[in-house]
């Protein structure tokens, strides 16, 4: 059983198709209840398990409902995917970034997460051995923004920088927690994809360099699909390879 965050659309739905073609049962988490059921639609016409779980993660009230309807409805988790995610900022000078405009990043990027995540341990301690993954961003690596030769030394987007920082030190935490419980706990980098998110609706419009959702949902694919009892945690990967922290 694997359950899915802000799944309706782009990598996460890249991630749900993927998912599902290998013969996992998906569980589409999104906010809004007519996209996540058009998103299952689609799912199972193409043969895919799905069931749609409403699922905003900035509503603590609405997790802990998504936490007893899983329970009731099929009593364990295998997977938890974090796709869930934005980015507000417009690259200005840390100095003059808007705190209302960080903590709105915050409440999805970093609190949303951790009150997913708290609330699923459970289910996932109950389909055990079991995994979450986390879907970051290099954009929060400090080894990266600190390295002078990196291409990220001089981008500016300090909510959504340090909100995925915040969710990477959360994945380091958890993994060494929940290693007894046979819980890994990793990240992971999609990378600049052609998305409303990235800044584009269609790969059609993409720049040089920017990729697919296909692309973009491979490592998460990856991850999700190696066996419920490796032992690989703490880490934090993309497609071509390991990131610093």
């Amino acid at each position: 059983m694997t359950l899915i965050t802000g799944a309706n659309k782009e990598i996460g739905f890249a991630t749900a198709q993927g998912l599902g073609q290998k013969g996992q049962h998906i569980l589409i988490g999104a906010r809004n209840e007519q996209r996540g059921e058009e998103a299952v639609k689609k799912l199972r016409s193409a043969g895919i398990k799905a069931d749609f779980i409403q699922l905003d993660v900035t509503d603590k009230a609405q997790i802990k409902l998504a936490a007893e309807k899983i329970k009731s409805a099929f009593g364990y988790l295998s997977i938890l995917i974090n796709n869930a995610g934005i980015v507000l900022g417009n690259h200005e000078p840390a100095s003059q970034m808007s705190t209302d405009t960080m903590r709105k990043e915050f409440d999805v990027n970093f609190f949303g997460l951790v009150d997913v995540m708290q609330a699923m341990i459970p289910l996932l301690k109950a389909g055990r051995p079991a995994k979450i993954i986390n879907v970051s961003s290099n954009m929060g690596s400090l080894g990266l923004a600190s390295d002078p030769t990196s291409r990220f030394y001089k981008v500016n987007s300090l909510g959504y920088q340090a909100s995925k920082s915040a969710a990477n030190f959360t994945t380091i935490l958890l993994s060494k927690e929940l290693v007894e419980d046979q819980i890994t706990v990793n990240a992971v980098n999609p990378g600049w994809t052609a998305t409303s998110f990235g800044g584009r609706s269609t790969t059609s419009d993409k720049p040089a360099g920017m990729q697919d959702v296909g692309t973009g949902a491979a490592q998460i694919i990856k991850m999700a699909s190696l066996p419920l009892d490796d032992s690989q945690t703490g880490t934090f990967t993309e497609n071509a390879g390991t990131l610093p922290w």
